[in-house]
């Protein structure tokens, strides 16, 4: 028992060491206060929370993060073409190209991916 408390103060007294010596030594003495304040993508978090936003940004980024997930889907296809039937993995990989195509021709037709306005 005595050892064991022992042990505890002892590793008590080295954190304890260690974290004074790290803020003593830390090049952060001087505290800035753009640097202290939080970063959230650009905004600053105390001013208003309504500020207007690109809804065309926001419609490309989710449209990077469908075509990401499709990408996804069709990766394991060509993994599994030797285990399946051709017939079949054409059929499945060719519908879901026209698909993809699809939506692709439907967002260049509504004018979706034009960076300008």
């Amino acid at each position: 028992m005595n050892m064991t408390l022992m042990y505890m103060l002892m590793i008590f007294l080295v954190t304890t060491s260690l974290t004074l010596l790290i803020m003593v030594i830390s090049k952060k003495m001087i505290i800035d206060k753009q640097k202290a304040s939080p970063f959230e993508c650009g905004f600053n978090p105390m001013s208003n929370k309504r500020l207007p936003f690109s809804i065309h940004f926001f419609l490309i980024a989710v449209l990077f993060l469908i075509f990401d997930i499709e990408i996804i889907i069709i990766m394991p296809m060509i993994f599994s073409l030797k285990y399946v039937m051709l017939k079949t993995w054409m059929v499945s990989s060719y519908m879901i190209t026209i698909t993809l195509l699809m939506g692709l021709y439907n967002e260049w037709f509504q004018g979706m991916l034009k960076w300008t306005n």
